[in-house]
């Protein structure tokens, strides 16, 4: 191109490292550019949260005014902070790499407490203004006080450190952008499938006027379609909510194995327990309004749902079944008993991993009083072992989920060569131990036992969640299914025994609470084919 552009950017690091990304792949095309920076409403007022500020495009409507106005020629925004509906006469012309749309939770490290889930103390000061990110946090722990948090990227971390709250939560793309030094704070990522983030979060729009096609055609080297499809199913959605910054909305679309994930949280208000939804799809025809109806008022539910474990009336699966007024029946089908109640503690002397496939085998495996190796490291198989291991104060090193094959070849990749100590139930699968080589030292030690109930009573519920290969067993020695009961198996292992006695099933996408509640409500969408 001849002419030289000018870039529009607010001023904050963030923006600006942002627009000089763009700065400098224009110039990589020899294309001359420079920047003016832009004060946006969003940066103006700091002492109101989102859902205080009126309107939509807090932080791009001044930078769009004057690309209207013809003295900027290119608006660059964190995708998500735009509105869903361009103004008339401009465009998204290009759609950057995506960032890794991870949340952060920074913690002053004298408020960590490692036996919470997401490690911040109980009761502790969490600084945020996303009514999001709010509904999702206290979902997992209703105890934390959620305050208002505003400014840029390293004025809140600065807040943070001036002790104003326990912890804070960021998004990983920006700290990772601005290459942020985070090593006086414990930091916990949460992944875009445990809190899921912002509709286009970690991505960069690069807007132009509509009728600049010769800037179009030079800037195409600088967008990426398959991010863009992504991207277009979040936005849609949040479009057809009508949502701002200010919806408790978080949607996140990713390519998988040939095969599009969406994963949805929303609620109405920021202290409102959330809903969550997983659906799959070959393609993204239609599928954000797919989502949308299952989130419409019309929808219907199942009077029941069974589940094979005890639950607390804490329980993030009862709060999210019982929203609706879905009775959960919720009792196992099994009792486990202690095979050993000594230890001998030389067996650990030497160990390097401890690994436990259950939060049954971490319950009865510290009952016995173990004396560790300090350099002792954690591998567990899912969630729910990780948070029993949690609750014994320990991090876990390694957590393993989905097919047992699979993990056993990434635990194998860690654990090869090196003595690993096995506490297990009885007659364990040994699917971890059987992928380790021949030069690793394997240590099973048996601690507890499963025994099926007798005479177990069946059930009416329209679906039925199982949550063990042993429950699964249980309920079927004098049961049968009704053929318009839905099944949902924790994991790989559960499923393998309903393949053995024929019952079809679905699989949660993640084996805890929140993936359990998930694949509840994506049954019932696909049996209203949502």
């Amino acid at each position: 191109m001849d002419r030289k552009l000018i870039i529009g950017t607010r001023g904050s690091d963030l923006a600006l490292w942002q627009a000089n990304f763009v700065k400098d792949s224009l110039e990589a095309l020899n294309i001359s550019v420079e920047l003016k920076i832009i004060k946006t409403q969003g940066d103006r007022i700091l002492n109101l949260s989102f859902d205080k500020l009126e309107g939509k495009g807090f932080f791009t409507k001044e930078l769009e005014d004057e690309l209207l106005a013809g003295t900027i020629d290119i608006a660059v925004h964190s995708h998500k902070d735009l509105p869903t509906e361009n103004p008339p006469g401009l465009i998204i012309a290009a759609v950057s790499e995506r960032e890794d749309p991870s949340e952060l939770l920074l913690i002053l490290k004298d408020c960590v407490d490692v036996h919470q889930k997401l490690s911040v103390k109980y009761g502790g000061i969490v600084g945020t203004s996303s009514n999001r990110r709010k509904a999702q946090l206290l979902a997992y722990r209703p105890d934390l006080d959620i305050k208002d948090l505003r400014g840029n990227v390293p004025t809140r971390v600065n807040k943070l450190r001036g002790e104003n709250y326990d912890a804070i939560m960021l998004a990983k793309a920006g700290v990772s952008r601005l290459g942020l030094d985070l090593s006086d704070f414990y930091v916990e990522e949460l992944t875009p499938t445990e809190l899921i983030p912002a509709p286009a979060q970690g991505a960069l729009a690069i807007q132009i006027r509509e009728n600049d096609k010769e800037l179009f055609e030079a800037i195409q080297p600088l967008n990426h379609p398959d991010v863009a499809e992504e991207l277009a199913v979040e936005r849609t959605l949040l479009q057809l909510f009508g949502g701002g910054c200010h919806l408790p909305l978080g949607c996140y679309c990713r390519k998988e194995d040939g095969v599009y994930q969406v994963f949805t949280s929303k609620a109405d208000e920021g202290d409102e327990f959330p809903d969550r939804l997983f659906l799959e799809a070959p393609t993204t025809e239609g599928l954000a309004q797919k989502v949308a109806l299952f989130f419409s008022k019309d929808r219907k539910f199942p009077m029941k749902v069974f589940i094979s474990r005890e639950l607390s009336e804490k329980s993030y699966f009862r709060k999210a079944l019982e929203k609706h007024d879905i009775e959960v029946e919720a009792r196992s089908l099994i009792r486990t008993v202690a095979v050993i109640t000594k230890l001998d503690n030389y067996i650990l002397k030497n160990a390097d991993w401890l690994f436990f496939s259950s939060k049954n085998a971490v319950e009865y495996f510290f009952q016995l009083n173990p004396l560790l190796p300090k350099k002792v490291k954690f591998g567990v198989m899912g969630s729910g072992s990780e948070d029993m291991l949690r609750r014994k104060g320990h991090f876990v090193d390694f957590t393993g989920d989905g097919d047992p094959a699979e993990v056993a070849a990434e635990f194998a990749a860690l654990a090869n060569g090196k003595t690993v100590v096995f506490p297990s139930a009885e007659n364990s699968m040994r699917s971890i131990q059987q992928a380790l080589s021949a030069d690793t030292k394997i240590i099973d030690l048996t601690v507890y036992e499963t025994i099926l109930e007798d005479d177990v009573q069946q059930t009416g519920a329209e679906i039925m969640v199982f949550t063990s290969p042993s429950n699964v067993e249980a309920y079927f020695v004098d049961n049968l299914l009704d053929p318009d009961q839905k099944i949902i198996a924790i994991g790989v292992s559960t499923g393998k025994k309903l393949d053995e006695m024929g019952v079809k099933y679905t699989l949660p996408y993640s084996p805890d609470e929140p993936g359990l509640a998930e694949a509840v409500f994506g049954t019932i969408c696909l049996s209203q084919r949502c």
